[in-house]
Protein backbone atom coordinates (compact mmCIF):
# COMPACT_ATOMS: atom_id res chain seq x y z
CA UNK A 1 0.00 0.00 0.00
CA UNK A 2 1.33 3.43 -0.95
CA UNK A 3 2.56 5.32 2.17
CA UNK A 4 0.29 8.27 1.36
CA UNK A 5 -2.69 5.93 1.67
CA UNK A 6 -1.66 3.87 4.66
CA UNK A 7 1.04 4.35 7.22
CA UNK A 8 2.22 1.90 9.89
CA UNK A 9 -0.46 1.48 12.52
CA UNK A 10 0.44 2.90 15.95
CA UNK A 11 -0.29 -0.43 17.66
CA UNK A 12 2.36 -2.24 15.60
CA UNK A 13 5.60 -3.37 17.31
CA UNK A 14 8.81 -5.01 16.10
CA UNK A 15 7.37 -8.37 17.15
CA UNK A 16 4.23 -7.72 15.13
CA UNK A 17 6.31 -6.63 12.13
CA UNK A 18 8.00 -10.04 12.15
CA UNK A 19 4.62 -11.72 12.50
CA UNK A 20 3.32 -9.74 9.52
CA UNK A 21 6.20 -10.97 7.38
CA UNK A 22 5.38 -14.55 8.37
CA UNK A 23 1.63 -14.11 7.90
CA UNK A 24 2.07 -12.41 4.51
CA UNK A 25 4.30 -15.16 3.22
CA UNK A 26 1.88 -17.81 4.49
CA UNK A 27 -1.20 -16.17 3.00
CA UNK A 28 0.45 -15.59 -0.38
CA UNK A 29 1.76 -19.17 -0.52
CA UNK A 30 -1.02 -21.19 1.11
CA UNK A 31 -4.23 -19.18 0.65
CA UNK A 32 -3.98 -17.13 -2.53
CA UNK A 33 -3.27 -19.99 -4.99
CA UNK A 34 -6.25 -21.99 -3.72
CA UNK A 35 -8.97 -19.37 -4.01
CA UNK A 36 -10.72 -20.61 -7.14
CA UNK A 37 -10.59 -24.26 -6.10
CA UNK A 38 -11.99 -23.50 -2.66
CA UNK A 39 -14.81 -21.48 -4.20
CA UNK A 40 -15.69 -24.45 -6.39
CA UNK A 41 -15.62 -26.99 -3.58
CA UNK A 42 -17.23 -24.57 -1.05
CA UNK A 43 -14.74 -25.30 1.71
CA UNK A 44 -11.04 -25.13 2.46
CA UNK A 45 -8.83 -28.21 2.51
CA UNK A 46 -8.76 -29.81 5.95
CA UNK A 47 -4.94 -29.75 5.87
CA UNK A 48 -4.82 -25.94 5.89
CA UNK A 49 -5.61 -26.03 9.61
CA UNK A 50 -2.55 -28.21 10.26
CA UNK A 51 -0.41 -26.10 7.94
CA UNK A 52 -1.49 -22.93 9.75
CA UNK A 53 -0.79 -24.51 13.11
CA UNK A 54 2.67 -25.67 11.98
CA UNK A 55 3.43 -22.07 11.00
CA UNK A 56 2.38 -20.96 14.49
CA UNK A 57 -0.60 -18.94 13.26
CA UNK A 58 -3.53 -20.59 15.08
CA UNK A 59 -4.82 -19.15 18.36
CA UNK A 60 -2.24 -16.37 18.46
CA UNK A 61 -3.98 -14.60 21.35
CA UNK A 62 -4.48 -17.71 23.51
CA UNK A 63 -2.00 -18.17 26.39
CA UNK A 64 0.96 -20.45 25.78
CA UNK A 65 -0.08 -22.73 28.66
CA UNK A 66 -3.05 -23.79 26.52
CA UNK A 67 -0.99 -24.23 23.36
CA UNK A 68 -1.59 -20.75 21.92
CA UNK A 69 0.77 -18.02 20.84
CA UNK A 70 0.57 -15.97 24.03
CA UNK A 71 -0.19 -12.76 22.16
CA UNK A 72 -3.01 -10.23 22.12
CA UNK A 73 -5.77 -9.27 19.74
CA UNK A 74 -3.15 -7.25 17.86
CA UNK A 75 -1.48 -10.50 16.82
CA UNK A 76 -4.78 -11.84 15.51
CA UNK A 77 -5.36 -8.52 13.74
CA UNK A 78 -2.14 -8.85 11.76
CA UNK A 79 -3.11 -12.30 10.47
CA UNK A 80 -6.66 -11.18 9.66
CA UNK A 81 -5.30 -8.20 7.70
CA UNK A 82 -2.96 -10.37 5.67
CA UNK A 83 -5.73 -12.87 4.98
CA UNK A 84 -7.97 -10.04 3.77
CA UNK A 85 -5.16 -8.57 1.69
CA UNK A 86 -5.01 -11.71 -0.49
CA UNK A 87 -8.80 -11.72 -0.73
CA UNK A 88 -9.39 -14.92 1.23
CA UNK A 89 -12.72 -15.32 3.04
CA UNK A 90 -12.73 -19.13 2.96
CA UNK A 91 -10.51 -20.06 5.90
CA UNK A 92 -12.61 -19.48 9.01
CA UNK A 93 -9.83 -18.45 11.37
CA UNK A 94 -11.83 -15.50 12.66
CA UNK A 95 -14.53 -17.80 14.02
CA UNK A 96 -12.09 -20.46 15.20
CA UNK A 97 -9.32 -18.33 16.77
CA UNK A 98 -10.86 -14.97 17.61
CA UNK A 99 -14.41 -15.97 18.53
CA UNK A 100 -14.76 -19.61 19.60
CA UNK A 101 -11.38 -19.95 21.30
CA UNK A 102 -12.07 -16.89 23.43
CA UNK A 103 -15.42 -18.20 24.60
CA UNK A 104 -13.60 -21.26 25.91
CA UNK A 105 -10.75 -19.21 27.37
CA UNK A 106 -12.93 -16.57 29.03
CA UNK A 107 -15.74 -18.74 30.37
CA UNK A 108 -14.70 -22.38 30.24
CA UNK A 109 -13.78 -24.39 33.29
CA UNK A 110 -10.11 -25.25 33.63
CA UNK A 111 -10.93 -28.77 32.47
CA UNK A 112 -12.69 -27.40 29.36
CA UNK A 113 -9.79 -25.10 28.55
CA UNK A 114 -7.23 -27.88 28.78
CA UNK A 115 -9.41 -30.29 26.85
CA UNK A 116 -10.09 -28.04 23.86
CA UNK A 117 -7.72 -25.08 23.49
CA UNK A 118 -4.55 -27.11 22.75
CA UNK A 119 -6.47 -29.07 20.10
CA UNK A 120 -7.69 -25.82 18.56
CA UNK A 121 -4.16 -24.40 18.48
CA UNK A 122 -2.76 -27.56 16.85
CA UNK A 123 -5.50 -27.76 14.22
CA UNK A 124 -6.61 -31.14 15.52
CA UNK A 125 -10.07 -29.77 16.33
CA UNK A 126 -11.88 -27.13 14.28
CA UNK A 127 -14.57 -25.28 16.23
CA UNK A 128 -17.81 -23.58 15.20
CA UNK A 129 -20.31 -21.53 17.16
CA UNK A 130 -24.01 -22.08 16.48
CA UNK A 131 -26.13 -19.02 17.28
CA UNK A 132 -28.38 -18.29 14.30
CA UNK A 133 -31.51 -20.34 13.64
CA UNK A 134 -33.69 -20.54 10.54
CA UNK A 135 -36.25 -18.23 12.14
CA UNK A 136 -33.99 -16.24 14.46
CA UNK A 137 -31.09 -13.95 13.54
CA UNK A 138 -30.10 -10.98 15.69
CA UNK A 139 -32.75 -11.71 18.35
CA UNK A 140 -30.84 -14.30 20.36
CA UNK A 141 -33.51 -14.38 23.04
CA UNK A 142 -35.86 -15.78 20.41
CA UNK A 143 -33.94 -19.00 19.81
CA UNK A 144 -35.94 -22.23 19.97
CA UNK A 145 -33.15 -24.78 20.45
CA UNK A 146 -33.72 -26.54 23.77
CA UNK A 147 -31.38 -28.36 26.12
CA UNK A 148 -33.52 -30.29 28.61
CA UNK A 149 -31.89 -31.75 31.72
CA UNK A 150 -32.25 -35.51 32.06
CA UNK A 151 -30.29 -36.80 35.01
CA UNK A 152 -26.60 -36.09 34.40
CA UNK A 153 -27.20 -35.15 30.76
CA UNK A 154 -28.82 -32.57 28.54
CA UNK A 155 -31.00 -33.68 25.66
CA UNK A 156 -30.66 -31.08 22.89
CA UNK A 157 -33.12 -30.52 20.05
CA UNK A 158 -33.07 -27.72 17.50
CA UNK A 159 -31.79 -26.44 14.18
CA UNK A 160 -29.10 -23.87 13.39
CA UNK A 161 -27.98 -22.25 10.16
CA UNK A 162 -25.14 -20.16 8.67
CA UNK A 163 -22.61 -22.09 10.79
CA UNK A 164 -19.06 -21.31 9.67
CA UNK A 165 -16.49 -24.16 9.74
CA UNK A 166 -19.20 -26.75 10.37
CA UNK A 167 -18.21 -29.21 7.63
CA UNK A 168 -14.84 -29.74 9.34
CA UNK A 169 -15.75 -28.96 12.95
CA UNK A 170 -15.13 -31.46 15.71
CA UNK A 171 -16.79 -29.23 18.29
CA UNK A 172 -19.69 -26.78 18.15
CA UNK A 173 -20.55 -24.21 20.82
CA UNK A 174 -24.33 -24.39 20.74
CA UNK A 175 -26.53 -21.56 22.00
CA UNK A 176 -29.56 -23.21 23.61
CA UNK A 177 -32.29 -22.54 26.15
CA UNK A 178 -31.87 -24.54 29.34
CA UNK A 179 -34.71 -22.65 31.09
CA UNK A 180 -37.21 -21.53 28.38
CA UNK A 181 -39.29 -19.38 30.73
CA UNK A 182 -36.38 -17.44 32.23
CA UNK A 183 -35.80 -15.01 29.36
CA UNK A 184 -32.16 -14.20 28.70
CA UNK A 185 -31.25 -15.90 31.99
CA UNK A 186 -32.37 -19.19 30.52
CA UNK A 187 -29.77 -19.24 27.73
CA UNK A 188 -26.64 -21.40 28.00
CA UNK A 189 -23.68 -22.21 25.79
CA UNK A 190 -23.09 -25.95 25.49
CA UNK A 191 -20.07 -27.74 24.04
CA UNK A 192 -21.28 -30.39 21.61
CA UNK A 193 -18.88 -32.82 19.93
CA UNK A 194 -19.98 -33.38 16.33
CA UNK A 195 -19.52 -37.17 16.50
CA UNK A 196 -22.33 -37.55 19.03
CA UNK A 197 -25.45 -39.45 17.92
CA UNK A 198 -28.14 -37.07 16.69
CA UNK A 199 -25.76 -34.39 15.39
CA UNK A 200 -26.41 -33.92 11.67
CA UNK A 201 -24.60 -31.59 9.33
CA UNK A 202 -26.88 -30.19 6.65
CA UNK A 203 -25.91 -28.81 3.28
CA UNK A 204 -23.16 -26.27 2.75
CA UNK A 205 -25.18 -23.21 1.82
CA UNK A 206 -24.86 -21.74 -1.68
CA UNK A 207 -24.01 -18.08 -1.13
CA UNK A 208 -23.55 -15.21 -3.57
CA UNK A 209 -20.21 -14.38 -1.95
CA UNK A 210 -17.65 -16.01 0.35
CA UNK A 211 -18.25 -19.15 -1.68
CA UNK A 212 -15.14 -20.86 -0.37
CA UNK A 213 -16.43 -20.71 3.19
CA UNK A 214 -18.48 -23.66 4.40
CA UNK A 215 -21.42 -21.96 6.14
CA UNK A 216 -23.77 -24.87 6.81
CA UNK A 217 -26.95 -26.08 8.46
CA UNK A 218 -26.85 -27.98 11.76
CA UNK A 219 -29.55 -30.27 13.13
CA UNK A 220 -29.66 -31.54 16.69
CA UNK A 221 -32.02 -34.47 17.23
CA UNK A 222 -32.14 -35.78 20.81
CA UNK A 223 -28.43 -35.16 21.19
CA UNK A 224 -27.21 -36.20 24.63
CA UNK A 225 -24.25 -34.47 26.25
CA UNK A 226 -23.01 -34.50 29.85
CA UNK A 227 -24.26 -31.58 31.92
CA UNK A 228 -20.64 -30.62 32.56
CA UNK A 229 -20.47 -29.66 28.87
CA UNK A 230 -22.24 -26.39 29.64
CA UNK A 231 -19.60 -23.71 29.13
CA UNK A 232 -18.25 -22.65 32.49
CA UNK A 233 -20.12 -25.41 34.33
CA UNK A 234 -23.09 -23.24 35.29
CA UNK A 235 -26.18 -22.89 33.11
CA UNK A 236 -28.02 -19.64 32.45
CA UNK A 237 -24.95 -17.50 31.74
CA UNK A 238 -24.96 -17.82 27.97
CA UNK A 239 -26.55 -14.51 27.08
CA UNK A 240 -24.10 -12.51 29.19
CA UNK A 241 -21.23 -14.52 27.74
CA UNK A 242 -22.41 -13.76 24.22
CA UNK A 243 -22.83 -10.05 24.88
CA UNK A 244 -19.40 -9.80 26.48
CA UNK A 245 -17.62 -11.32 23.48
CA UNK A 246 -19.53 -9.53 20.72
CA UNK A 247 -17.37 -6.34 20.78
CA UNK A 248 -14.30 -8.39 19.80
CA UNK A 249 -16.24 -10.16 17.06
CA UNK A 250 -17.53 -6.86 15.70
CA UNK A 251 -14.09 -5.27 15.83
CA UNK A 252 -12.81 -8.24 13.82
CA UNK A 253 -15.45 -7.66 11.13
CA UNK A 254 -14.67 -3.93 11.07
CA UNK A 255 -10.94 -4.60 10.74
CA UNK A 256 -11.45 -6.96 7.80
CA UNK A 257 -13.80 -4.46 6.13
CA UNK A 258 -11.22 -1.70 6.48
CA UNK A 259 -8.47 -3.88 5.03
CA UNK A 260 -10.77 -4.86 2.16
CA UNK A 261 -11.35 -1.18 1.41
CA UNK A 262 -7.61 -0.51 1.32
CA UNK A 263 -6.98 -3.56 -0.84
CA UNK A 264 -9.72 -2.63 -3.30
CA UNK A 265 -8.11 0.79 -3.64
CA UNK A 266 -4.72 -0.80 -4.25
CA UNK A 267 -6.10 -3.01 -7.03
CA UNK A 268 -7.95 -0.08 -8.59
CA UNK A 269 -4.95 2.23 -8.55
CA UNK A 270 -2.99 -0.39 -10.47
CA UNK A 271 -5.83 -1.04 -12.92
CA UNK A 272 -6.53 2.62 -13.70
CA UNK A 273 -2.81 3.27 -14.17
CA UNK A 274 -2.45 0.48 -16.73
CA UNK A 275 -5.83 0.61 -18.49
CA UNK A 276 -6.13 3.14 -21.30
CA UNK A 277 -9.16 4.84 -22.84
CA UNK A 278 -9.29 7.54 -25.51
CA UNK A 279 -5.54 7.44 -25.78
CA UNK A 280 -4.57 7.95 -22.15
CA UNK A 281 -4.56 6.05 -18.83
CA UNK A 282 -7.82 5.98 -16.90
CA UNK A 283 -6.17 7.67 -13.94
CA UNK A 284 -5.71 10.81 -16.02
CA UNK A 285 -9.47 11.43 -16.16
CA UNK A 286 -10.78 13.80 -13.52
CA UNK A 287 -13.73 11.56 -12.62
CA UNK A 288 -11.34 8.67 -11.93
CA UNK A 289 -9.02 10.83 -9.87
CA UNK A 290 -11.86 12.26 -7.79
CA UNK A 291 -13.39 8.83 -7.21
CA UNK A 292 -10.03 7.45 -6.07
CA UNK A 293 -9.53 10.47 -3.81
CA UNK A 294 -12.89 9.76 -2.13
CA UNK A 295 -12.07 6.09 -1.57
CA UNK A 296 -8.60 6.93 -0.25
CA UNK A 297 -10.05 9.47 2.19
CA UNK A 298 -12.67 7.09 3.56
CA UNK A 299 -10.12 4.28 3.81
CA UNK A 300 -7.85 6.59 5.82
CA UNK A 301 -10.71 7.60 8.13
CA UNK A 302 -11.67 3.96 8.63
CA UNK A 303 -8.08 2.95 9.37
CA UNK A 304 -7.65 5.74 11.91
CA UNK A 305 -10.85 4.68 13.67
CA UNK A 306 -9.94 0.99 13.63
CA UNK A 307 -6.42 1.60 14.89
CA UNK A 308 -7.86 3.51 17.84
CA UNK A 309 -10.33 0.69 18.53
CA UNK A 310 -7.58 -1.93 18.44
CA UNK A 311 -5.47 0.03 20.92
CA UNK A 312 -8.47 0.42 23.21
CA UNK A 313 -9.32 -3.27 22.93
CA UNK A 314 -5.79 -4.43 23.70
CA UNK A 315 -5.91 -2.17 26.76
CA UNK A 316 -9.28 -3.64 27.79
CA UNK A 317 -11.10 -0.36 27.15
CA UNK A 318 -13.21 -1.01 24.03
CA UNK A 319 -16.90 -0.62 24.88
CA UNK A 320 -19.91 -2.16 23.18
CA UNK A 321 -21.11 1.12 21.66
CA UNK A 322 -17.79 2.02 20.03
CA UNK A 323 -17.50 -1.50 18.63
CA UNK A 324 -21.00 -1.16 17.18
CA UNK A 325 -20.07 2.20 15.64
CA UNK A 326 -16.94 0.70 14.10
CA UNK A 327 -18.79 -2.32 12.76
CA UNK A 328 -21.62 -0.51 11.00
CA UNK A 329 -19.60 2.43 9.69
CA UNK A 330 -16.67 0.50 8.25
CA UNK A 331 -18.79 -2.21 6.64
CA UNK A 332 -21.10 0.34 5.02
CA UNK A 333 -18.22 2.49 3.79
CA UNK A 334 -16.24 -0.50 2.61
CA UNK A 335 -19.11 -1.76 0.48
CA UNK A 336 -19.58 1.69 -1.03
CA UNK A 337 -15.86 2.02 -1.72
CA UNK A 338 -15.55 -1.45 -3.26
CA UNK A 339 -18.56 -0.73 -5.46
CA UNK A 340 -16.89 2.47 -6.65
CA UNK A 341 -13.68 0.58 -7.34
CA UNK A 342 -15.57 -2.05 -9.32
CA UNK A 343 -17.18 0.74 -11.35
CA UNK A 344 -13.75 2.08 -12.25
CA UNK A 345 -12.83 -1.35 -13.57
CA UNK A 346 -15.70 -1.09 -16.04
CA UNK A 347 -16.97 -4.35 -17.50
CA UNK A 348 -13.87 -6.19 -16.34
CA UNK A 349 -14.84 -5.47 -12.73
CA UNK A 350 -17.82 -7.77 -13.22
CA UNK A 351 -15.63 -10.64 -14.42
CA UNK A 352 -14.67 -13.27 -11.88
CA UNK A 353 -11.05 -13.31 -13.09
CA UNK A 354 -10.57 -9.90 -11.44
CA UNK A 355 -10.18 -9.83 -7.63
CA UNK A 356 -12.45 -6.79 -7.29
CA UNK A 357 -15.47 -8.86 -8.38
CA UNK A 358 -14.97 -11.31 -5.52
CA UNK A 359 -14.32 -8.53 -3.02
CA UNK A 360 -17.61 -6.91 -4.02
CA UNK A 361 -19.58 -10.14 -3.50
CA UNK A 362 -17.67 -11.30 -0.41
CA UNK A 363 -17.98 -8.08 1.57
CA UNK A 364 -21.72 -7.56 1.17
CA UNK A 365 -22.50 -9.90 4.05
CA UNK A 366 -20.36 -7.87 6.48
CA UNK A 367 -23.27 -5.46 6.82
CA UNK A 368 -25.36 -8.39 8.07
CA UNK A 369 -23.42 -10.90 10.14
CA UNK A 370 -22.18 -10.13 13.62
CA UNK A 371 -25.25 -7.89 13.99
CA UNK A 372 -26.85 -6.00 11.14
CA UNK A 373 -26.21 -2.33 10.48
CA UNK A 374 -29.68 -1.61 11.82
CA UNK A 375 -28.96 -3.42 15.10
CA UNK A 376 -25.64 -1.58 15.43
CA UNK A 377 -27.37 1.76 14.98
CA UNK A 378 -29.96 0.77 17.58
CA UNK A 379 -27.17 0.04 20.08
CA UNK A 380 -25.65 3.44 19.39
CA UNK A 381 -29.03 5.20 19.53
CA UNK A 382 -29.91 3.69 22.89
CA UNK A 383 -26.60 4.84 24.36
CA UNK A 384 -27.01 8.45 23.24
CA UNK A 385 -30.70 8.57 24.23
CA UNK A 386 -29.79 7.46 27.75
CA UNK A 387 -27.28 10.28 27.88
Amino acid sequence: MTPAIRTRSPWMTDDLDHLRDLARTFCEKELLPNQQRWREQHHVDRDIWFTGAKAGLLCLSIPEEYGGGGGTFAHEAVLLEEQARVGDTAWGIGVHCVVAAHYVLAYGTEEQRRAWLPKMASGETVVSIAMTEPGTGSDLQGITTRAVADGDEYVINGAKTFITNLSQAGLVIVVAKTAPDAGHRGISLILVETDRPGVRRGRILDKIGQRGQDASELFLDDVRVPRENVLGGVEGRGFIQLMSQLPQERLTIALVATTAMETALEHTLAYTRDRRAFGKPLNQFQNTRFALAEVATEAKLARTFIDDCIMKHVAGELDEVTAAMAKWWTTERAMRAIDQCLQLHGGYGYMSEYPISHMWADNRVARIYGGTTEIMKEIVARSIMRG
